[in-house]
């Protein structure tokens, strides 16, 4: 989350009146993330988070990811809940941007993740797959192997003044997800693409919703496990944590059990996982608009996960069996 688009107060408030969630009594930016312009807001009737959608989420998605969320809320998963206005529309406009109110999740997101994080953040991946069969729209993923060519050019001009070498760093392992090793005959469906620690919250121990819905699409499931093992078990060191991704790997597979050929690909799973993110971390670090309430995050992090990934022979090196998923 994050402020890119300010909205006055009053500008704010008679936004409200086509809700039925009372008056205005205060809000507040969300610094976090880096997608798009996020409030908490307090009225009358409780505390509610809206969202001005920019940057890279087209308008003609947000059906699709409120829709998704909508969904997955009716099938027993914990996330957010859009809110009809009162002609009974999720989707509305705002400061010129497209704007939806959801409703608010208790919980804080782990700063420092526990093995028990992991495994709670493992079981709910699982089961938002299985929910998402029977979902009716579809949305392909403009951030897979085909659109990581495009991010790269927009920074590959300055990408040695972040680091020194990170030019033909990108370049050699875009050359090689490239060549035709990327697997395209995995299982299927709808992932979230983004579940980071800052987009799943806990009461304690237990996990209590997953928000941020705006990269969700259609893609290769275990796409998606990759993406977490390289969210949620390394340390800020960027070592890797076996013991974490031996929970958060043996949750998952007590709810949907991984294939073979998905367990076998999975280490270039998280190869691509981590080029993925480090270039558009790298494309937002070397572009913050003036002015927004945002802090880029750092994408040497992924250059050093990525090297980590290219080092694994196979998925034992996460610290699991390769049959099954038990340690």
């Amino acid at each position: 989350m994050a402020v890119y688009t300010d909205v006055a107060a009053d500008e704010l408030a008679e936004f409200l009146q086509h809700y039925d969630i009372g008056e205005l009594l205060s809000y507040k930016g969300i610094a976090e993330g880096v997608e798009n312009s996020n409030f908490l807001l307090h009225t009358t009737s409780g505390h509610f988070i809206l969202t001005l959608y920019e940057k890279r989420v087209a308008r003609n998605d947000l059906p699709f990811f409120l829709g998704l969320m909508t969904h997955l809320a009716s099938h027993g998963i914990n996330c957010p809940l859009p809110l009809k206005d009162k002609s009974g529309e999720t989707l509305s406009t705002l400061a010129g941007r497209p704007a939806a109110i959801i409703n608010f999740l208790d919980g804080v997101w782990p700063r420092k993740p526990s093995a028990v994080h992991c495994a709670g953040v493992g079981q709910a991946l699982a089961k938002m797959h299985l929910a998402g069969r029977g979902f009716a729209l579809s949305r392909a993923n403009a951030l897979s192997v085909s659109g990581w060519r495009p991010l790269f050019e927009q920074a590959a001009a300055r990408a040695d003044d972040v680091q020194h070498g990170l030019r033909g760093f990108i370049e050699a392992e875009l050359d090689y997800l490239e060549s035709g090793v990327w697997p395209d005959n995995l299982p299927q469906g709808l992932i979230h693409a983004d579940l980071f620690p800052d987009n799943v919250f806990f009461i304690g121990e237990e996990l209590s919703g997953i928000i941020d819905f705006t990269f969700a699409c259609n893609d290769t499931l275990a796409y998606d496990v990759a993406i977490c093992l390289n969210a949620w078990c390394f340390e800020s060191d960027c070592s890797f944590n076996v013991t974490k991704a031996r929970a958060f790997l043996g949750a998952y597979g007590r709810e949907r059990e991984l294939s073979d050929a998905e367990q076998q690909a999975l280490p270039l799973l998280a190869r691509g996982a981590a080029l993925r993110f480090l270039l558009t971390r790298l494309v937002d670090f070397l572009n913050v608009p003036p002015g927004a309430l945002v802090q880029p995050k750092d994408p040497l992090e992924y250059v050093r996960k990525l090297r980590f990934q290219q080092s694994v022979a196979g998925i034992r090196d996460y610290g699991v069996a390769a049959s099954g998923l038990v340690a």
